[in-house]
């Protein structure tokens, strides 16, 4: 056999024993997890009275598509600010940089099923020094050797490590891009929850300045009573008492919402001095948000689906340590051009090949290799359990959620009928007053009923916006794993 076909031979040998080759350790099933059929708390009742209008639990709104969940809100201006949260943010451009650095790992564990080949060239000169056979007398010259080596190395994945080594990047790569869309989310509902901060603080601002009007008014009535004589300088000093603490809480209401509105600034990536919001109350209450049932938020929510796809990367890394146990087989070739002469360097007679295989086996490593085993199954046990505790977690939230709207929205019912009581209070204790039948603290105190109630109000109606967020957030946003790349993009060469 010629030398040509025997190096033709050793490589189809070697490429039909890598093709040919198994892959050991467990196969990747997804784990189940923890979700029962339907949530403990059932959804407002808003929100039955959208769904008899045509809502259904399982298809969320158009306001819902592509993750545009907050358009629910219709405002156009917090739709403006949340636009800008894809494009600016810092943290959410930072992990994109992370997704694009773990799909360029991809990459890199791809290329080991390849080989690798090189090449050397190389111009070596050595003086040489030769006795002559029949004079005796020593030479000596120059001899320059040009070289033009091309090596290869190659190691068949017989057993699989390597294409393993190849899933399990794609899986974290995978887990990196639900992290994209979970920092999305997550700072798409911090900026939606200071928003409505903000203009929970803008309706308390708006309710101050109408009392400031009504204590200022009261004021100048015990004044003119005091002047005339009918009452004593007590009762001025306990209305501008009460004046004087509503307008130092109107203004300590600004520090509050110059905080909400920088913190919006920064997570729509701009400096504080670059945006301002103008001031605008909360009048009516959050629209109603489609639940859903409790299996679907393993799809729509973005940290479960990196959780899962951790596991699948760690139950990978069960395999490539199995493999170990293993021999590997390296196969190694070198071919190139070897000349004394320039001129005759690139000519068929220069030319020299090599090739053989190398098989390696490890027969004592004092149970190194079953440690490893063990402690990558260990690690799959702990992302197993993370992926199952972010499940519960996700339950918690959408639980905690709906009971804080359900009960927040018959706390605002009742306070109401407060705040109706409260003003009866104030208008018969004024009247009382005026007649001189009742004193000016009584006054005050139907005062500070009615601010204390109507404050409540006011609050109430911001902490069910934030609840409506918080739910919002809870079930997904909208997300879905149909959003992640497929493994085939994944899997495509970086360029």
């Amino acid at each position: 056999m010629s030398a040509r076909r025997r190096f033709a031979s050793t490589l189809v040998f070697a490429l039909a024993l890598g093709s040919a080759g198994c892959m050991v350790g467990p196969n990747y099933k997804r784990p189940p997890a923890p979700t029962p059929t339907a949530f403990r708390e059932q959804p407002p009742a808003s929100f039955k009275e959208a769904e008899a209008a045509g809502w259904k639990q399982s298809q969320p709104g158009d306001a819902y598509s592509k993750g545009r969940w907050w358009e629910v809100y219709g405002d156009q201006a917090l739709n403006a600010l949340e636009e800008q949260v894809s494009v600016s943010n810092q943290n959410v451009l930072q992990a994109e940089a992370q997704f694009r650095e773990a799909k360029a790992a991809v990459s890199v564990a791809r290329a080991a099923l390849f080989p690798t080949v090189s090449v050397t060239p190389g111009v070596t000169s050595a003086r040489v020094v030769a006795s002559g056979s029949q004079t005796g007398v020593a030479t000596s010259g120059i001899r320059t050797t040009f070289d033009l080596p091309f090596s290869a190395t190659w190691e068949p994945d017989l057993w699989g490590n390597i294409r393993r080594g190849v899933t399990a990047s794609v899986a974290t790569a995978e887990s990196m891009a639900a992290n994209v869309g979970n920092a999305r989310l997550l700072y798409q509902s911090e900026l939606a929850q200071d928003y409505f901060g903000m203009h929970g603080l803008d309706g308390e601002a708006a309710l101050l300045m109408t009392t400031e009007a009504s204590y200022q008014e009261y004021l100048a009535l015990t004044k003119n009573r005091f002047t005339a004589g009918i009452a004593s300088d007590l009762d001025v000093s306990q209305a501008e008492t009460q004046l004087y603490g509503v307008q130092s809480q109107l203004m300590d209401l600004g520090v509050q919402r110059a905080a909400y509105e920088h913190g919006i600034a920064i997570l729509t990536g701009k400096a504080p001095a670059e945006l301002e919001i103008p001031a605008a109350a909360l009048t009516t209450p959050p629209p109603a948000v489609p639940v859903g049932v409790p299996s679907e938020l393993l799809e729509r929510r973005p940290d479960i689906a990196s959780q899962e796809r951790l596991v699948a990367a760690a139950n990978e890394q069960i395999g490539i340590a199995m493999a170990a146990f293993y021999p590997n087989l390296t196969l190694t070739g070198t071919a190139g051009f070897q000349s004394s002469s320039l001129l005759s360097w690139f000519t068929w007679p220069s030319r020299f090949w090599s090739v053989g295989p190398q098989l390696a086996e490890t027969l004592f490593d004092a149970g190194r290799r079953r440690g490893v085993i063990a402690e990558e199954r260990a690690a799959y046990d702990a992302t197993v359990a993370g992926y199952r505790q972010t499940v519960l977690t996700a339950m918690q939230q959408v639980e905690d959620n709906l009971a804080a709207l359900r009960v927040l929205a018959g706390e605002a019912d009742k306070v109401q009928e407060t705040v109706g009581a409260a003003t009866r209070a104030l208008d018969v204790s004024t009247a009382q007053y005026k007649a001189g039948t009742a004193s000016y603290l009584t006054v005050i105190t139907a005062q500070a009923t009615l601010l204390n109630s109507q404050v409540t109000a006011v609050n109430l109606l911001t902490r069910r916006y934030t609840a409506s967020v918080l739910l919002i957030q809870a079930l997904g946003g909208g997300w879905t794993v149909a959003q992640l790349p497929t493994e085939q993009n994944i899997r495509a060469p970086q360029r």
